[in-house]
């Protein structure tokens, strides 16, 4: 810690946490901000630009965070403030229809096969909460299957780990949810067709549907089979429960379809995120005409939310997706984080160290094993000490990664290959000092 103190210079970001305390429980508004999991005090950010962020300190970093996912595009990209800041001076928000709602809505759906109709809220969270109600509305079911190790928001009835028992209802992991809640949702491992198949043959009657990350990212980066996926499908479809994917991280970030599109699997319910908003609040939902016709004000399910839609957010969501659009964007992307992976990856194998990266599209994970990880219960606890270490690490030379080793990073439009290799360079140092140190 010392060495970090002298190098790091983090005192105003402390000062500014220990005044944060004041006001917000813990200092943060939200818990892993609060580096818990990493050294020293979380960083105040001031200004990010491009693939950088400065801190309140005047450290500045090559940023793999990227607000958690929804800039694609960098920070502070030219054309997303343009639109953001022409917006705002006609106004911030109304409560009505505008014609910049109209025109993301219909980007997004002239662009993607798998949804014909979509209704925009202001969270993912709020996005998810919204699917599972219209799920229950349009079977008239209850019960909720999801899978161990993929994060849904702080819905209350998701916030669900497994119990005991391979296919079990699940335990809540955390307080202030009622048991009757948690009663109504059923956890699996991800990866088990004989568990899914089992559950769903005995509970068909009471399952409103089966929600899963078809890329799940928020407990490491499970990457799953393509077969499990059209296996889970299929299952769906055999037992009449709907399938909803949520797509809060991969939406927009493995493909301009997401990975309905990568996968080539049609669910029943979509829910997305993170990008389009282009760093500002928004999430939504979309499905068929068929069941996003049980939407109130056209059918019985009711949802609503006074800022959904709001102008600077569609604004924002519009500028951004419109440039995910030009040709060869993904590509670029996915070619730019194989190299930065591999270079990485090529250097940790020659070193001997025990660590393997995952990837896929523009997002990547550092697992501290050499074992390939699809399931949560196969994280070791033991290598979120590497990762506590290499957080600190890279914050002295300069990188920034999300101050938890279960979270993963995200390449945006803003690296350069030269920016990519200076963190690859900087990778490999830390990577040698954790090691050292064992």
């Amino acid at each position: 810690m010392e060495k970090n103190e002298i190098i790091l210079k983090r005192q105003r970001s402390a000062e500014l946490f220990e005044e944060a305390k004041q006001y917000f429980p813990g200092g943060v508004n939200s818990p892993v901000r609060a580096f818990k999991s990493v050294f020293g005090p979380p960083l105040f950010i001031k200004e990010g630009n491009g693939c950088r962020i400065t801190d309140e300190d005047d450290n500045t970093y090559i940023d793999f965070c990227g607000s958690w996912g929804p800039l694609i595009l960098g920070h502070n990209n030219e054309a997303v403030r343009e639109k953001i800041v022409s917006t705002v001076a006609r106004g911030t928000s109304f409560g009505t229809p505008t014609r910049l709602g109209n025109e993301l809505g219909k980007l997004i759906v002239d662009h993607n096969r798998f949804i014909d109709k979509i209704r925009f809220v202001s969270s993912g969270t709020e996005a998810v909460m919204s699917a599972i109600r219209l799920a229950r509305g349009i079977t008239g079911k209850s019960k909720v299957v999801k899978f161990e190790g993929c994060y849904h928001g702080h819905v209350d009835s998701l916030l669900v780990k497994a119990g005991s028992g391979l296919a079990t209802f699940g335990e809540s992991t955390s307080a202030g949810i009622p048991e009757s809640f948690v009663k109504e949702t059923l956890v699996l491992p991800l990866n088990d067709r004989k568990a899914l198949d089992d559950t769903l043959r005995a509970y068909a009657g009471e399952i409103a549907c089966v929600i899963v990350e078809p890329v799940p990212a928020n407990n490491g980066l499970l990457l799953q089979d393509a077969s499990f996926l059209e296996c889970l499908r299929l299952k769906c479809y055999k037992y009449g429960v709907l399938l909803i994917f949520d797509e809060v991280i991969s939406g927009f970030r493995v493909g301009f379809e997401g990975a309905a599109g990568y996968y080539g699997i049609q669910p029943d319910i979509i829910t997305y995120g993170k990008i389009i908003g282009g760093g500002m609040p928004v999430g939504a939902y979309g499905g068929s005409h068929e069941v996003m016709s049980h939407i109130s004000p056209d059918g019985p399910v009711y949802q609503a939310g006074t800022l959904s839609a709001n102008p600077v957010a569609m604004a924002a969501g519009y500028a951004t997706l419109q440039q995910l659009l030009a040709p060869g964007f993904y590509e670029g992307q996915e070619a730019r984080t194989r190299r930065l992976v591999d270079r990485i990856q090529h250097y940790a194998d020659r070193q001997g160290y025990d660590m393997h990266l995952e990837q896929i599209g523009s997002i990547f994970w550092i697992a501290f094993t050499r074992q390939r990880i699809t399931r949560a219960d196969q994280i070791d606890p033991a290598g979120m000490e590497y990762f506590k270490k290499l957080h600190r690490e890279l914050l002295l030379r300069g990188v920034y990664l999300g101050p938890s080793g279960y979270e993963v990073g995200f390449v945006s439009a803003a690296h350069t290959e030269a920016d990519l290799d200076q963190a690859a360079a900087i990778m490999e140092e830390a990577l040698d000092v954790v090691f050292a140190q064992g």
